[in-house]
């Protein structure tokens, strides 16, 4: 068995072949295209295991070695501290480190999904993007029509079509009016390409019975739970439901030796916008049950300062909740004892 590392880039690629001794058989360079590495894998005429590093087009060059290697290992390059931190640091050096963590079977491995996923995880990405631009607009046009001295409607009455006419008709200096057209017309587009994005996924969503199961838990809408079904991909491959709070980064960091445990603020490893939507949807499951209610109140003791320390607990127990659910098959069980302790409060108020 071989065991190559490979350090891959868009016009350059380098090889390093190792044997079961960690000898060195032979070093390449190709320039151009990783197409160019298959032809000469595919006449190896040796059964080998080969490892790269995650980047822009890792799957699809996933999907090509799958069919000539013994085995494909996707390394996740934030982990890769051996390369990372090191002091000399090249594409032959690279690729040679890659190939020994491969023999010595220490590769931090990402999880690679079927293209299908993979174009799905894009598309929620891609809605997130332009409602980062859309958010961007907005608060230009407050800016713009704020710094003319003038007073705007708060909250979501600015958007309305009787907000939106009230703006587009302030009389302006000519100049200020023109970013102000400009700014409208680009919301305007951006409204119609989210929409656009948001027809699509709602399609797919229809296809994925994991997306409705999720639903079932009070505050989880369609945007959270095709997320969160896109990136778990499969729930078996956490052997322990409490990874789930490690790969979305809803853990702390921890510091600790002998008798001192120190702990910080959240990793924020793993998808931010998969974090995001869990936190939102916590704040909406808190609202609407009595049982997601009563563990964010446990977990805050009372205490205004814990409020985001318990919005975060929140969202990660909602992310342990999800994983169980997509293993099990089941949906969302209501404590009753939770809601009914929650009614004698609201009447004792």
């Amino acid at each position: 068995m071989y065991y190559i590392g490979l350090d891959v880039h868009q016009r350059r690629c380098v090889l390093c072949i190792l044997d079961q001794n960690g000898c060195v058989v032979k070093e390449i360079r190709v320039n151009g295209h990783w197409r160019e590495i298959l032809e000469l894998l595919g006449n190896l005429g040796h059964p080998f295991a080969i490892c790269y590093e995650a980047s822009c087009g890792y799957g699809p060059l996933y999907d090509a070695l799958k069919p000539l290697a013994a085995r494909v290992v996707v390394a996740h390059p934030g982990h890769l501290r051996l390369i990372f931190r090191s002091k000399r640091k090249n594409d032959r050096v690279d690729a040679r480190k890659l190939a020994m963590l491969m023999l010595l079977n220490e590769v931090p491995q990402v999880h690679v999904p079927r293209a299908e996923v993979r174009n799905w995880r894009g598309l929620i990405e891609f809605r997130g993007r332009l409602i980062a631009k859309r958010v961007r607009v907005k608060n230009c046009l407050r800016a713009l029509v704020r710094g003319q001295g003038l007073q705007l409607a708060s909250g979501k009455g600015l958007w309305s079509r009787k907000g939106l006419a009230h703006l587009a008709g302030l009389e302006l200096p000519s100049v200020v009016a023109v970013q102000r057209d400009l700014l409208l017309e680009e919301k305007k587009e951006l409204d119609g390409k989210i929409a656009r994005v948001t027809r699509e996924l709602d399609k797919i969503a229809k296809q994925q019975p994991a997306v409705w199961l999720l639903r079932t838990i009070p505050g989880v809408g369609p945007r959270t739970a095709e997320a969160v079904v896109a990136y778990i991909d499969d729930p078996k491959r956490f052997a322990r439901n409490r990874q789930i709070g490690v790969y979305f980064g809803l853990v702390p960091c921890q510091d600790q030796s002998a008798d001192k445990n120190r702990l910080g603020h959240i990793t924020r490893e793993g998808p931010a916008t998969v974090r995001k939507l869990l936190t939102q949807a916590a704040w909406q499951g808190i609202l609407r049950s009595a049982q997601i209610k009563a563990y964010f109140e446990r977990v805050q003791h009372g205490d205004p300062k814990r409020k985001k320390i318990a919005l975060i607990a929140t969202a990660h127990y909602l992310a342990r909740v999800m994983q169980s659910m997509l293993r099990t098959g089941e949906v969302w069980r209501h404590d009753v004892q939770s809601e009914a302790s929650a009614r004698k409060k609201e009447q004792a108020a």
